[in-house]
């Protein structure tokens, strides 16, 4: 009876899992694809009306006008009245790292330590996790997957979001570090004094981040007879193979941040979040600072601010001349997806449509390092790119028919589109 028991249990593990297997990943790309017709939004701000996109194993061969007389070969797509983008690029998250927030043994984004920057998100990372699996039916084909908590969390990758595991996923391996600086106030929430205080531990925090920055530096310097292994893991960002992605919103904090970055030589330094950026873009500018600012869907953080703040952030970024990206770091996994409503956000408030998709296509991509093959449609770039049946930054509108990473035409269907299909046959059968 145990054993029968025993036996019971595992075909029902085994059952369980089965169905929540992510969709198989698709197989390299076989034969020439066409798209035509279609309006092509390029990533890099310009816009072909009536598109010829033409890839081949897995790079793009031709893009430009459809009236160009150029042989067509291989399968061909019908765009017509569609819309074709590049795939959409998602920073400074842990999807893949994180399944259900609720369960422990799910969530793999933190390691004990303050300075962990030897900690690797890459192999961590669950290519079957059901929340990137998620991602794709908006447009969202790229990721960073950045490590959380501490002061130093770790090292981050980029990955594409279809593939059997990490080391398919991988585009760009251990491409920078995160240090999340802290803030010069807190907020009490408690009694007469409820508001927002000086913090007393912001000099001692800064005084044991220059300390780990200086000693990693002096590591890389020597000849050590023992291995070091989170000074080890600091070197890509002192000879510029790595991006050191800073964590900070405030104008004092942004400001003592990068400082010390500079001052300690490290040579690629991005911002993150960088609510009150828009106060120093002179300082940004100057310092050759790009951002990856905040994601538009939230509320002003102080009563006196305007009402919009968040939703012309990028805007008011991008027209003092910065190099913008949208990230949406502080919101759980599963909104990641709204990636693209982002962007369309910016739109609403005034940024050029086709600048407004550069903030989470090819600005990003120049960002994170990536731009050599991914963010926009150019000749000789991998074609990871959808077609929509109408604008993908309006949530109305961002139906996709088809989608594609390195020339791969990757499936659509999700665990959310099975139940969507499931209860709309409910509904039709009344």
């Amino acid at each position: 009876m145990k054993t029968y028991k025993n036996i019971l249990v595992l075909v029902v593990l085994f059952s369980v899992s089965f169905s929540w297997a992510q969709q198989t990943p698709a197989t390299v790309q076989k034969e020439a694809i066409v798209i035509e017709g279609a309006t092509a939004h390029l990533g890099n701000g310009n816009i072909i009306e009536n598109s010829l996109i033409m890839f081949e194993g897995g790079v793009l061969t031709f893009v430009g006008d459809a009236k160009m007389k150029i042989a067509r070969k291989g399968k061909t797509i019908d765009g017509t009245g569609k819309h074709i983008y590049p795939g959409f690029i998602a920073p400074t998250k842990a999807l893949g790292l994180i399944e259900i927030n609720a369960v422990r043994a799910s969530k793999d984004e933190d390691e004990i330590g303050e300075f962990i920057p030897h900690v690797r998100s890459l192999i961590a990372y669950n290519a079957e996790s059901k929340v990137v699996e998620s991602m794709r039916p908006n447009g969202v084909l790229l990721a960073q997957i950045a490590p959380q908590g501490g002061e130093i969390s770790g090292t981050s990758s980029i990955v594409q979001l279809d593939a059997w595991n990490w080391e398919d996923a991988a585009v760009k391996v251990d491409d920078g570090i995160h240090l999340h600086w802290p803030s010069s106030y807190r907020f009490n929430r408690r009694g007469e004094d409820r508001g927002y205080k000086p913090n007393d531990t912001y000099q001692k925090t800064i005084a044991e981040i220059t300390n780990f920055l200086q000693d990693s530096k002096a590591y890389g310097e020597t000849v050590s007879a023992e291995e070091n292994e989170p000074f080890k893991a600091m070197q890509g960002l002192y000879n510029g193979s790595q991006n050191l992605y800073i964590y900070a919103d405030g104008e004092k904090e942004i400001i003592d941040a990068i400082t010390l970055a500079k001052h300690e030589e490290i040579k690629n330094i991005v911002l993150v979040g960088g609510y009150e950026a828009y106060k120093i873009t002179d300082f940004l500018k100057q310092n050759n600072i790009p951002v990856l600012v905040q994601a538009t869907h939230n509320r002003p953080n102080f009563e006196d601010e305007d009402y919009d703040l968040p939703y012309k952030l990028p805007k008011l970024l991008t027209d003092a001349g910065l190099l913008v990206g949208i990230q949406n770091a502080k919101s759980e996994n599963f909104q990641t997806r709204n990636l693209p409503f982002y962007a369309g956000q910016v739109a609403g408030q005034g940024l050029d449509k086709e600048r407004a998709l550069c903030l989470i296509t090819g600005n990003t991509a120049k960002i994170l390092g990536i731009d050599n093959s991914y963010g926009t449609l150019e000749v000789g770039k991998s074609a990871t790119l959808f077609i929509s049946e109408g604008d993908a930054l309006d949530m109305r509108t961002n139906q996709l028919t088809n989608a594609f990473i390195d020339g791969r035409e990757i499936s659509l269907e999700t665990h959310q589109t099975t139940l969507w299909k499931r209860y709309m046959k409910k509904y039709e059968t009344k």
